[in-house]
């Protein structure tokens, strides 16, 4: 079955949502100024506090110190890091060193098939490829209809294109923020219609 993240919580309202919704993972960015849902480390612990269990909560992450990483991990806020900088081999070994047992997604900006080559490639356990840095946009999917190994699919999804995507391409999971908002909000009938939406897909 196909599971499902929604990204970008930075409100109680968000987590009483997504808590109703019941995806796989709730993510939040920690620390990126450049993002309008970017949170503190602060908020993001006090967020995910209020997550129902069974939710894993996600840090997404922009070239982090390794240690404030760890530090989210070992508080409980963040059981993933999800890494959109530059980090590389070296940084995600480093991560591992000082935080054993977080899981590791690295983000790769899908352009050309030597983006897929270099995910497949990834130390990460898990790759996500997306269109770039929370633009809402797609990418070309015909670019990763070979690869081999498991993803996170995200860029521009909304509840009315995940039933294709997951059709189309099986990934491992669907990635969704600004395709559940309204008017740069999170909306709680979109979120209840992407999860519902990767459910009922993902169970055919």
């Amino acid at each position: 079955m196909t599971m499902i993240k929604i990204c970008g919580l930075s409100r109680r309202e968000d987590v009483e949502f997504v808590n109703e919704a019941r995806p796989d993972f709730a993510g939040f960015v920690i620390d990126f100024p450049k993002s309008r849902r970017s949170v503190s480390p602060h908020t993001a612990h006090e967020l995910r506090l209020r997550l129902e269990h069974g939710i894993t909560p996600v840090g997404v992450f922009v070239d982090s110190p390794v240690d404030t990483v760890a530090d989210l991990f070992f508080s409980g806020a963040v059981k993933i890091a999800q890494l959109h900088g530059s980090e590389d081999g070296d940084y995600i070994a480093a991560l591992r060193r000082a935080a054993p047992g977080l899981a590791v997604w690295r983000a790769f900006r899908v352009r050309s098939a030597a983006d897929i080559a270099a995910a497949e490639a990834s130390e990460a356990d898990m790759v996500l490829l997306d269109n770039g840095q929370g633009t809402g946009e797609s990418f070309d999917w015909s670019l990763i209809r070979g690869i081999r190994r498991d993803f996170v699919l995200a860029g521009g999804l909304t509840p009315e294109t995940i039933p294709e995507a997951v059709r189309a391409l099986h990934p491992w999971a669907v990635d969704i923020s600004s395709g559940v908002e309204t008017e740069n909000i999170k909306d709680r009938t979109k979120i209840l219609a992407a999860v519902g939406a990767a459910r009922k897909e993902g169970d055919t």
